[in-house]
């Protein structure tokens, strides 16, 4: 479990959602087998809806893992939505890789191997949707990248950002995170004070954030 619900309505919550079949069912079966972590089913479960309804033309994530929520995303849509997913794992590339040519997505889904920053710095496409899943003690150092690439109406989706809810609590704090639970908290305090955007953080999986700018701001 998270920790960042209480455990009875985590379980509630996901007993809700249908089981995954075909090629995400077998990615996170795999996923679940080799201790590769994916979005929580919950979150993904948001993800997809997210993306459904906002339609977009092109995505950017940031942290491709096996490619479980690229995958996630192409699916969500019927029409063939190109993703740009940024991941700098060696094992995680040769995985996503493979996974993404062998269902058939490799229309699509465009992996860019580097770590996330130095490959940022470098991008200037226009993104409708950004997808946030990659080093957690670096969303704040992600954001301005993140919001330049971002189109006017464009959507950041934050994942892990209460952070099994040490972020939301100092006595749930380990020691050895202390540096990521202070960049996190950075992070959602530059999105929430940024008169400029509007978030809203929601306590579901291991906490997502999703932030826009505010189209009537003056």
């Amino acid at each position: 479990m998270s920790g960042v619900t209480h455990e009875y309505m985590e379980e509630y919550l996901r007993n809700l959602i249908p089981d995954k079949k075909g090629t995400l069912k077998k990615l996170e079966d795999f996923a679940k087998e080799n201790s590769v972590p994916i979005i929580q089913k919950e979150a993904g479960k948001f993800l997809e809806f997210m993306i459904n309804m906002k339609k977009p033309k092109r995505v950017l994530e940031l942290g491709t893992a096996i490619g479980y929520s690229s995958i996630l995303m192409a699916e969500s849509v019927d029409y063939k939505l190109p993703i740009v997913t940024i991941e700098r794992d060696d094992n995680m590339v040769t995985l996503a890789k493979s996974n993404i040519k062998l269902y058939g997505y490799d229309d699509r889904i465009d992996i860019i191997q580097g770590d996330c920053l130095e490959v940022l710095e470098k991008l200037d496409d226009k993104f409708d949707v950004i997808f946030m899943d990659a080093g957690k003690g670096h969303y704040n150092h992600f954001l301005p990248h993140c919001l330049r690439l971002l189109n006017d109406d464009g959507i950041i989706i934050a994942d892990n950002v209460l952070f099994r809810g040490m972020v939301a609590s100092n006595d749930l704090v380990k020691r050895r995170k202390i540096t990521i639970v202070k960049r996190m908290r950075t992070y959602l305090e530059m999105v929430s004070s940024n008169e400029d955007l509007i978030t809203s953080v929601i306590p579901m999986g291991d906490g997502i954030a999703i932030t826009k700018r505010r189209m009537d701001h003056e």
